[in-house]
């Protein structure tokens, strides 16, 4: 796009889209969040051992794997906006659900389907957002996804914090029902906020160019850059989709060899990397991590507020920047940041010791983990975090995007679920200190991945893209 088309750009509208979209990544962060606050309600209520709590909180995480494994396919039948709406809907029903469990059981299905649209929105919110924005700005939007994550995460955060104080605790009642059950039913605010308002945007002018749409297709690019525009957009993206069949899965493959395209190896590697470094042991563990090492209910809900903010702040400045340095060096400096940061957490565990059952820090050791795991949450919010999302949602051709996001989103979802599943069995049986020096070393090998694997995509057209 030339900067003569540019300027004519609809700003108040793309700002107004991505507002909506973003939405579903609000929604994500917080029904990720929420479960951080309501785990000595949900060991109490449903009398837990540690490995069946680490199973019903990760029970979104399989839903989460399959939402992103359908919503990818789906997007390319329904369309973006159609599914979107579908998962909208599925928050309510089980942030509803959740709250009012009866059964552990209950409450594992309600955030198996809670997971579903989880990972459809977490897929098509920066696709979608990566379909309508122009390729000079689209980093900096595309970014906005991992500050509302962070937002909806920080939101659970502040209301579990409030929730609990309030009552007095996780377990206390408030407004006649255990606190821990509010900090579910909070979360049907903003779902119904974001179905609403799904109903005013337009679809994405590429999926209906790809459904032989191209005269709706470009009145929805006449809005936003302009009918000239739209008119060369309409044929770029025409140009860019292979043949004349609708995208399919066997798109991932190379019809040369037959195998796996590599720019789908590297969009599971993206996904897998940013998991495997043990970013959402923070995210659904931190209150019970912080009182592990000495800090009260109150407290420990407290740090993942602050947490919360600095995780903002950081995405903000990545925001600033990802448009200007591109996303291979923000990749980098978050590998690197991580791999020391996880490494000083992983000799502060080393020095602990087991008191009444309690792991117990010597000295200022505590202090330097709380410090050492916020710089770490810092490092990712301001790389990993937002970069992965962004790439993931532009660094596919047209022809193969949705399929190639259901595959890598499916894998990013899975690899969530290992890792945080595996959590509380791994930090009772090997130790904190073994359990975090295998994120340390999954974040040393990101560096060479990064090095070696990401070819940089700053400023290039989606119709660009080469696979």
């Amino acid at each position: 796009m030339t900067s003569t088309q540019e300027t004519k750009i609809n700003l108040p509208l793309i700002a107004a889209i991505v507002g909506v979209a973003t939405i579903g990544g609000f929604m994500f962060g917080y029904d990720s969040g929420a479960i951080n606050g309501t785990q000595e309600g949900l060991k109490t209520t449903f009398q837990l051992s540690p490995a069946a709590l680490g199973l019903t909180v990760s029970a979104l995480l399989p839903g989460c794997a399959l939402g992103a494994f359908l919503a990818g396919r789906l997007a390319d039948v329904l369309g973006r906006k159609r599914v979107m709406m579908a998962a909208a809907l599925l928050f309510i029903f089980s942030a509803l659900a959740s709250g009012g469990a009866t059964s552990a059981l209950m409450l594992a299905i309600a955030r198996f389907f809670a997971g579903a649209a989880v990972g459809a929105a977490s897929v098509l919110s920066p696709a979608y957002i990566s379909e309508v924005t122009p390729a000079s700005i689209r980093g900096r939007l595309s970014s906005l996804q991992q500050v509302m994550i962070i937002g909806g995460l920080t939101g659970a955060f502040l209301a579990n914090y409030y929730l609990a104080k309030a009552a007095g605790s996780s377990l206390n009642e408030f407004a006649g029902h255990p606190a821990w059950r509010w900090m579910f039913w909070v979360q049907t605010i903003p779902a119904i906020l974001f179905f609403t308002t799904l109903l005013i945007i337009p679809e994405s002018p590429r999926f209906l160019v790809a459904k032989g749409r191209d005269s709706e297709a470009e009145a929805v690019l006449a809005r936003l850059f302009g009918a000239a525009t739209a008119r060369t957009k309409v044929q770029e993206i025409k140009a860019s989709l292979v043949g004349d069949h609708q995208p399919t899965f066997s798109d991932l493959l190379n019809p040369a060899t037959g195998g796996v395209r590599t720019i789908v190896w590297v969009g599971i590697g993206l996904a897998v990397f940013q998991q495997l470094v043990g970013i959402n042991v923070v995210f659904y563990y931190g209150s019970v991590l912080w009182q592990a090492v000495g800090f009260s209910e109150n407290d420990s809900l407290f740090i993942n507020v602050v947490s919360g903010l600095l995780s903002i702040a950081a995405c903000v400045v990545a925001i600033f920047l990802i448009d200007k340095i591109g996303r291979k060096p923000l990749l980098m400096i978050g590998s690197i940041g991580m791999a020391v940061t996880l490494a000083i957490l992983t000799l502060c565990f080393a020095q602990g010791a087991l008191v009444d059952g309690k792991l117990v820090l010597p000295g200022s050791f505590g202090t330097t983990a709380l410090i050492s795991a916020n710089l770490y949450v810092i490092f990712f919010n301001f790389s990993w975090g937002p970069v992965m999302w962004v790439m993931l949602g532009e660094m596919f051709p047209n022809q193969m995007r949705g399929s190639a996001l259901a595959v890598a989103g499916a894998a990013q979802w899975l690899a969530n679920f290992a890792i945080s599943s595996s959590f509380p069995s791994a930090a009772k049986n090997l130790g904190l200190p073994l359990t975090y020096g295998f994120y340390t070393l999954c974040a040393t090998l990101s560096i060479i991945f990064v090095s070696k694997m990401i070819h940089e995509t700053k400023g290039t057209e989606l119709e660009d893209m080469v696979g």
